[in-house]
């Protein structure tokens, strides 16, 4: 194994927020993981709103609930306890 591929998640504690808990570790890959799915899909959407011809309503319709559904996993894996 190299070196690279033994690094583990710096784990870091966070200052309080209110409403929010300390992750651990397997919870903040998950949340990387919606974070970069999250890039993916906004790449998508520009390349989509750069392509003449496309309906843009729908395609601003889709990124919001895009982000709507990103935002919702995000969520369903930090459990903030506020509204």
């Amino acid at each position: 194994m190299t070196s690279k591929e033994n690094v583990s998640m710096e784990t870091i504690t966070q200052p309080k927020i209110t409403g929010y808990r300390q992750l651990n570790e397997a919870e903040a890959a998950l949340m990387n993981e919606i974070k970069a799915r999250g890039v993916e899909l906004g790449e998508l959407v520009n390349k989509l709103r750069t392509t003449a011809g496309l309906d843009q309503r729908w395609i601003s319709i889709g990124s919001t609930d895009l982000q709507t559904g990103l935002m919702a996993l995000v969520r369903g894996v930090a459990q903030p306890t506020t509204f």
